[in-house]
């Protein structure tokens, strides 16, 4: 793809699908100031501890002067600490109890400063694989509200998507032997947090330690807050989609706001790799275009040319690899959130004016998508209806097998057709698929690469040329047949000139589609039972490649 990243491949095998950087567009958060100054400086002060540490991140470690000039000053409101799921803790707040459980209560004025829950009994202690995964959830509700403004798998609400992560350290959350949450969650009447487990076992010892053993909810209270102060909204949502067909829908949100921040994964699920090429795209108040969009989905957490191989873990962005070759991401959108006054839309999906062979591509059965994400808002209620959470068994991420979507023909009709030799080039195993004893071929030169769209998914690629050495009995006469498609369309379209031994098979382009080609090999080019094959980059542009799927040897009559 234009920008596909080669799951478990670094070095060369990125420069596969990469295109030029392009122009993006943002707009700066704006918030209105009708509260009085005196309620301001208050609320400030409210939330300057729970936001001291982030604030801190947010600016190299640097604390703005103004934030630490509150440290000193006084206040006469009130810290609560509101205990849960530990053994000292009333019953009806233990998973011994109930699936459901009440983390913390609180009367208002006050703000929510930070959350944490710690690592499971048994992950811990018992059992080294056991990870918490995505069937139990976290509610919130406020002032009274029947409807939850928070709702998603736990581990996701903290970044840590389906609990695959043993450490994270971002501005907003982090984890290592827990979870901890800073944002500031404000309520005028009342506050409610609450887990809910949703797998299979019943309430007991086994399921409190399964679950988080302890949890603790900080809350400041004071006397009242600002008028123009936001309610604190997260929600997940996970979809397994034809991308050419319709746009993932991360958040649909009614009333004003401002959003935040949010965690994004990426999957071809069963397969090695994932495309980039998606643009991200913020549709402000009704409007039919997005107000912000960028190009590339990369790019908009931080990075260009696809996502490294390594992680990479920023105060407000960051990447990481995550559950079989796929890929997590994150932003804070601190000093640049996308504020609304009616309603907001947040989508993943190819740009209006992307290149048309992306969406012929992922149009094609056994390319869908796996994405998901958390995202993070501030709004005035009542929030727009949250879509109903699937049922816990398809929260997991999707499990597929290459292999068992992969049509290969088989020995038989390789046979029927001649076929001595078959090397599907790039393959994540077990290129060589077919060969007849004396047949037998190697790839001298070119990195492999796996992140194209079925069926075929796999190239043998390099910046100047692949090459592959065929073994052949003595003065065998044959057909070879080449397979090679590009449909990326990389740099403006491959160009590539193909040579079998010294002779030139001419230069090939426009094989978007895929192009077989074809030459005869007559016994004195095989005379000391080797054939060498070149595939040479025409391209001009130096940031192009030749590649080359699929090579046969088919025996002459």
């Amino acid at each position: 793809m234009g920008k596909t990243r080669p799951a478990g491949h670094g070095g060369d095998s990125e420069k596969v699908g990469f295109r030029p950087h392009r122009f993006v567009r943002t707009i700066r958060d704006s918030h209105s100031h009708n509260s009085s100054r005196e309620e301001h400086a208050m609320f400030g002060r409210l939330l300057m501890l729970a936001t001291l540490t982030a604030t801190a991140f947010a600016n190299g470690g640097r604390c703005a002067g103004e934030d630490l000039w509150t440290l000193p000053r006084l206040s006469d409101d009130q810290v609560l600490a509101e205990n849960g799921l530990w053994i000292e803790t009333p019953l009806e707040r233990r998973f011994h109890h109930s699936k459901r459980v009440i983390v913390a209560e609180a009367e208002g004025p006050g703000v929510v400063t930070m959350l944490h829950f710690a690592l499971p009994q048994r992950q811990i202690a018992a059992d080294s694989n056991y990870r918490l995964g995505r069937d139990l959830v976290i509610r919130m509700y406020w002032d009274g509200e029947t409807a939850p403004s928070v709702e998603c798998p736990l581990v996701d609400f903290f970044c840590d998507p389906a609990g695959e992560r043993e450490r994270l350290d971002t501005a907003m959350v982090n984890k290592k032997r827990g979870w901890n949450a800073y944002f500031p969650m404000p309520f005028r009447k009342f506050a409610k947090i609450e887990l809910v487990y949703d797998g299979e076992l019943e309430p007991g010892e086994e399921l409190w330690a399964a679950m988080p053993c302890y949890s603790y909810v900080m809350i400041r209270k004071t006397a009242s807050l600002p008028e123009d102060v936001g309610y604190f909204h997260a929600q997940w949502r996970q979809e397994l989609l034809n991308l050419a067909e319709r746009d993932y829908v991360a958040l649909e949100a009614e009333g004003r706001g401002k959003f935040i921040g949010w965690n994004v994964t990426l999957r071809l699920p069963g397969r090695p790799g994932y495309p980039v090429d998606m643009n991200e795209k913020f549709y402000v108040d009704g409007k039919m275009t997005p107000v912000v969009e960028f190009q590339g989905i990369e790019d908009s957490f931080g990075f260009s040319w696809g996502f490294p191989p390594e992680e990479n873990l920023f105060p407000r962005t960051g990447y990481f690899p995550f559950h079989q070759d796929g890929a997590a991401a994150y932003r804070f959108f601190l000093s640049d959130a996308v504020t609304f006054t009616k309603s907001l839309k947040v989508a993943i999906g190819f740009g209006e004016h992307e290149h048309p062979m992306f969406r012929e591509m992922f149009a094609r059965p056994g390319n869908e998508l796996e994405l998901a994400g958390t995202c993070y808002w501030y709004q005035t209620e009542p929030h727009a209806a949250f879509p109903p959470l699937p049922a816990a068994k398809d929260r997991a991420p999707v499990t597929r097998d290459w292999r068992n979507m992969e049509k290969l023909p088989t020995d038989d009709e390789r046979r029927a057709r001649g076929v001595k030799l078959e090397m599907r080039c790039g393959r994540p195993e077990k290129e060589l698929v077919f060969a007849e004893p004396g047949y037998h071929a190697e790839v001298i030169r070119g990195f492999s690469y796996t992140g194209w769209p079925f069926p075929v998914f796999h190239t043998r690629a390099d910046e100047e040329e692949v090459r592959i050495v065929l073994r052949v009995p003595p003065r065998s006469a044959g057909r070879l047949r080449l397979y090679m498609i590009d449909p990326d369309h990389f740099q403006g379209g491959r160009r590539q000139e193909v040579f079998v031994g010294e002779r030139s098979l001419g230069v090939v382009a426009d094989f978007d589609q895929g192009k077989w080609l074809e030459a005869t090999v007559d016994p004195d080019a095989t005379a000391e039972g080797t054939l060498t094959i070149r595939v040479a980059n025409r391209n001009p542009n130096p940031q192009s490649n030749a590649v080359v799927s699929i090579v046969e040897w088919v025996e002459m009559p």
